[in-house]
């Protein structure tokens, strides 16, 4: 068996994408909520500086949505050379 890579890709982009922008959606409402969350998406992608507005939450979206597909498209891709190569030694 093995994976497609574009649905995995996708799969993941949108759960990491989507996942910064609840919390940085629900941070603008509720200030203080997933400030940790939005820390670590400072640390990791250069030009977000954390929580400040609107923008910044599109901001670490769209890094997360293509920080997602990458890393999508590698595990699966990884994952598919394995497999391949299990299937092919039993």
């Amino acid at each position: 068996m093995s994976f497609n890579l574009k649905a995995l890709a996708v799969t993941i982009a949108i759960a990491t994408g989507g996942s910064f922008l609840v919390v940085g959606l629900l941070n603008l409402a509720f200030p203080g909520y997933g400030v940790a969350f939005l820390q670590l998406g400072a640390s990791l992608y250069p030009g977000y500086h954390g929580p400040d507005g609107f923008g910044s939450v599109i901001v670490v979206t769209l890094y997360g949505l293509v920080d997602g597909a990458v890393s999508g498209a590698i595990l699966g891709w990884l994952y598919n050379r394995v497999a391949g190569q299990r299937a092919s030694a039993a």
